[in-house]
C-alpha cells in the first residue's frame, strides 16, 4: 500500500485533537475523510492505532509510540517547507502564541506590533485568557507564562526568560488618609486588593532585605484576575494592591499610584517561555521565541518601585 503523508497529518490531529468529530471541526473537513485516512495508515501498518466505537475514543499503547514519531516528522516537514518560502533574511509565517490578560496588556502588546512592523510576512495569533492552557490540543506554538515557583514538569519545553518583580502599591490619597505604613506589621490595618478572583482571606507573603520574609493576612476589599481593575482601584484610593512594577509604571510616573515599602517585593516573579517541543520549530516561530527572550526583560525588570 502506498505510503501517504496525509494519513500522518490527519492521524496527528485526531489524537490532538481528542476524537474525530473534533478534528473534523477544526481542520473544516468532514470526519469520515478523517476516518478513512486513519483507516488506511492502521491497514498499512498491520496495528490498531485507536480504539473507537460510538461512545469511546482510546488511543493504544502503539498508537501512543506512533503519534510522537509522526508528530515529530510533521514538524520536520513543515519547518524544511517555510525555510523554502523565505526569501533571504524575511520571515514568512504564521506564530499562534498564548499568555495571560496582565502580559497581553502591559508587556506584549508593544514588542508584538514591533516585531510585526519588522516582519510584514509574518502574522501572530494571539490566545489571551488567565485559564491553563493545553498547548498541542489548542495548537499553541509558544506560550508565555508568569510564575513564583517551578512550573509542573511536563512534556513541555521551558525557557526562563525574565524576572518580573511584584511591589506594594497605593494611592497618596489613601496613605493620606489611613497612614503610610513603616513596617511590614502595620500593613495589617489596611485595606488591600487582591489578584485572584476568589473571596478568601488575602496573603501578601513579603521578601525583604537580607532574605526577610514576614506574610501579611488581611479580607480583600476587592479581588480580580485583571490587573487593570486592581490598579485602577488602588489609584482611586480604594487600599494597597500587589502588582508586577512594569504594570504600574504609567501611575508610577504620572503620581497616582507609589511604593508601599519599596524594600520589600510582595512577589518574586519570573516570566517563562514554554513551547511543546524542542525539534521541528518553524523558522517564524523561534524568530519570536529569540526576539521575546531578548526584549522582554527590558521591559518587565526596568521598574523599581523606588
Amino acid at each position: 500500500m502506498q505510503f501517504d503523508l496525509n494519513d500522518y497529518y490527519y492521524f496527528a490531529h485526531v489524537v490532538e485533537k481528542g476524537g474525530f468529530a473534533a478534528a473534523g471541526r477544526a481542520l473544516d473537513l468532514p470526519k469520515s475523510l478523517l476516518s478513512r485516512h486513519v483507516q488506511q495508515l492502521e491497514d498499512r501498518l498491520g496495528v490498531r492505532l485507536i480504539h473507537r466505537t460510538s461512545r469511546q475514543f482510546v488511543v493504544t499503547d502503539l498508537g501512543q509510540a506512533f503519534y510522537r514519531r509522526a508528530r515529530a516528522a510533521l514538524d520536520e516537514v513543515e519547518a524544511a517547507e517555510a525555510e523554502v518560502r523565505c526569501q533571504a533574511d524575511s520571515l514568512v509565517g504564521r506564530v499562534r502564541i498564548s499568555c495571560s490578560v496582565g502580559m497581553a496588556q502591559y508587556a506584549l502588546g508593544d514588542l508584538v506590533s514591533r516585531f510585526l512592523l519588522a516582519n510584514p510576512g509574518v502574522e501572530v495569533i494571539q490566545n489571551v485568557t488567565n485559564r491553563p492552557v493545553n498547548l498541542v490540543e489548542a495548537g499553541i506554538d509558544l506560550a508565555l507564562r508568569g510564575h513564583v515557583g517551578p512550573l509542573p514538569d511536563s512534556s513541555l519545553v521551558q525557557r526562563a526568560v525574565a524576572r518580573a518583580p511584584w511591589f506594594l502599591f497605593a494611592s497618596p490619597a489613601y496613605l493620606e488618609r489611613a497612614g503610610r505604613p513603616t513596617t511590614p506589621e502595620e500593613l495589617g490595618s489596611h485595606v488591600g486588593l487582591k489578584a485572584g478572583w476568589r473571596p478568601e482571606l488575602g496573603e501578601w507573603a513579603l521578601l525583604g532585605p537580607k532574605g526577610a520574609r514576614h506574610t501579611v493576612h488581611f479580607r480583600p476589599k476587592l479581588c480580580s484576575d485583571d490587573m487593570s481593575t486592581l490598579k485602577k482601584a488602588a489609584a482611586a484610593g480604594l487600599g494597597i494592591v500587589a502588582l508586577p512594577g512594569y504594570v504600574c509604571r504609567p501611575e508610577l510616573v504620572a503620581g497616582d499610584l507609589v511604593s508601599v515599602l519599596p524594600e520589600w517585593l510582595a512577589a518574586d516573579a519570573r516570566i517563562s517561555l514554554l513551547t511543546p517541543t524542542s525539534r521541528g520549530a518553524l523558522p517564524v516561530v523561534r524568530a519570536l521565541a529569540e526576539y521575546l527572550q531578548a526584549e522582554l526583560p527590558g521591559v518587565t525588570e526596568m521598574v523599581r518601585a523606588d
